[in-house]
């Protein structure tokens, strides 16, 4: 399975031109965020609160006509999403279509009228509330904050400060290209896309996390190796054990979104880009900003030596 071996890619020098790509990207991304917070976002009604009601019919529909029916009973835009094939409808309804407490009645009632021939049954319908989708916006917040805090936190533990700064920056870039992704191309903003985001996190935190331990490794037996040297043949070390396990990733979430169907498209969607978003992270980020940090706390100490009178810390003793 081991497709390469022994190359000799030089990717620490391309880190310039990657932070380019990815200071867009970030960019991109904070504004999505920003949209996400004031709402001006494309949000599901998990987050804005709304109406959703599936209903299974004996015959396929056609989505358009079931659009334009429901959109003039409601006097409000109307979201369909097919699932299995057309017999089954996911309809929503958002917070400012939402006024009347029978918004799912009204719905059923007009298919009712409209397609009498074409029996249906209602699977299920729920009613998020305005101060429910502000609650669930804000414990997702959280959750993804605390989640970066316990990143730094165990990185910095297991390994150096530096790496757990480097582990959280490539991650908060894998979350913030995830939302400029849906953002730019206006997806639904629900809570499985925040499931996807949590999962790549994880998963851009494993493969991370590998190649900080062959940085590790390396740089306890090679002291004399130039340290951009030493990153560059560290990550090129774990290269193929990286690609196998991205590609195979890859498949499983690709599947997904080819053959799961409309319900999970969306997420299968982030999936797929956010393993090809992680495995570029922990290459092209997260190693390069702890090489950065790395240089500059060696410039910082080889000034304090050339200090004349000026005693080693302690920490600079065990280095000697």
């Amino acid at each position: 399975m081991q497709f390469i071996s022994n190359t000799k890619i030089d990717f620490i020098g391309k880190r310039k031109f990657s932070f380019a790509i990815s200071a867009l990207i970030t960019i991109i991304g904070l504004f999505g965020a920003l949209q996400i917070a004031t709402n001006k976002a494309n949000m599901g009604i998990d987050f804005s609160g709304g109406t959703s009601v599936q209903v299974a019919f004996t015959h396929p529909v056609e989505q358009e006509k079931v659009h334009k029916v429901l959109t003039a009973e409601l006097h409000k835009e109307v979201s369909l999403q097919e699932i299995s094939g057309g017999n089954r409808l996911l309809v929503k309804v958002g917070k400012s279509g939402a006024d009347s407490l029978n918004v799912a009645d009204s719905i059923t009632g007009r298919l009712q009228t409209e397609f009498p021939d074409n029996a249906f049954v209602v699977e299920s319908s729920n009613k998020v509330g305005p101060s429910i989708g502000d609650k669930l916006k804000k414990d997702t917040l959280q959750a993804v904050a605390l989640s970066m805090v316990g990143i730094v936190l165990y990185i910095a533990w297991r390994f150096d400060f530096n790496f757990g700064i480097g582990a959280v920056a490539a991650t908060l870039h894998d979350v913030l290209a995830m939302i400029a992704l849906f953002l730019l191309l206006d997806k639904e903003v629900n809570l499985l896309f925040i499931t996807a985001i949590l999962t790549i996190a994880g998963y851009s935190l494993t493969d991370t996390v590998v190649i900080f331990d062959r940085i590790r490794e390396n740089l306890n037996r090679s002291v004399l190796e130039a340290k951009g040297e030493l990153f560059n043949r560290s990550i090129n070390e774990v290269l193929p054990r990286t690609i196998i396990t991205s590609l195979t990733t890859f498949l499983a979430a690709i599947s997904l979104y080819l053959f799961g169907g409309d319900a999970i498209g969306d997420f299968a969607l982030a999936l797929v880009a956010g393993i090809v978003i992680a495995t570029y992270s922990s290459i092209f980020i997260a190693s390069p900003i702890v090489l950065e940090l790395e240089q500059r706390d060696d410039a910082k100490r080889l000034a304090r030596r050339e200090t004349p009178g000026e005693p080693k810390s302690d920490s600079e003793q065990r280095r000697t």
